[in-house]
């Protein structure tokens, strides 16, 4: 963690944690600096927030609803053939081609762990016909979840004008993605290989930094649009204790999210943790 930042997190930590001590009965934004919005949790218990929230773009953090759909919807060995405008997807993708079979657990790893937004939209138009009615599904979710600061207009996270969603939101959305054991699996891998059923052979790398080098990294998902910047969901747990952050916009979303952690940790340990 850069040096800056750590001093930063630290003295904020230390001011949060005397307004704890003081009886405060809500911390405030101890980290204004370290994205447009986030959201930090220990053991499912809020601990700070900046903005948690605001609807802002969220990049490919909206697969995680993608991939909430798709577990819930179950038959991973169900084959999928890739429709011409998954195909044609833009963006981080896997190469899929036109009429490829591949099973249905295979494209949801490959969402989750690569982010590939053709293994994304082929789901989506697999499952839902097309994407339009897809997304249809994804908002009535969304309304069931209580994400009452979140609305989606594709499956994957490309910036759209109406496609956005809170940090707060995003913490929910991951509690209930986490809480399908394939996707929970998933999000923890560093890497996935499979082959297609038309015998294509795709080996990923998992776009998540944190799980290569950060102690008791469980996942989630990361996310970089222009609109967006570089978004993050981070769930590490060490010793019985999880601690779940959420960054949208953060420019420093690797070093930033590794001292939030740290710090929340720090606070468990301290007492000073809800």
């Amino acid at each position: 963690m850069h040096a800056r930042s750590f001093g930063r997190a630290l003295a904020a930590l230390l001011a949060s944690a005397a307004l704890h001590a003081a009886g405060a009965t809500a911390l405030p934004d101890p980290y204004p600096d370290v994205a447009r919005a986030y959201y930090v949790e220990v053991d499912g218990r809020p601990l700070w927030a900046g903005q948690p929230d605001a609807r802002l773009p969220m990049a490919s953090l909206t697969k995680l609803m993608t991939a909430l759909l798709v577990a819930e919807a179950g038959a991973p060995d169900t084959p999928v053939a890739t429709s011409a405008a998954a195909a044609a997807e833009t963006g981080t993708r896997l190469g899929l081609r036109t009429g490829e079979r591949v099973r249905r657990g295979d494209l949801l790893a490959a969402m989750l762990v690569r982010s590939a937004n053709d293994a994304c939209r082929a789901l989506a138009d697999a499952l839902g016909g097309d994407e339009a009615r897809f997304v249809a599904r994804m908002n009535a979710r969304a309304a069931e979840l209580g994400l009452a600061d979140s609305h989606f207009t594709n499956a994957c996270g490309h910036d759209a004008d109406a496609h956005y969603a809170s940090a707060r939101d995003l913490a929910r959305l991951a509690h209930a993605a986490l809480a399908q054991a394939p996707i929970a699996e998933l999000v923890a891998r560093p890497g996935y290989a499979f082959t297609s059923l038309d015998g294509r052979r795709h080996a990923l790398r998992s776009t998540n930094a944190l799980l290569a080098g950060l102690d008791g990294a469980r996942g989630v998902k990361t996310g970089s649009t222009p609109a967006a910047g570089r978004c993050l969901i981070a769930l590490v747990e060490r010793d019985g204790v999880q601690v779940l952050a959420v960054l949208l916009h953060a420019p420093e979303r690797w070093w930033d999210s590794v001292g939030l952690i740290e710090l929340a940790f720090a606070a468990a340990r301290r007492g000073a943790a809800p």
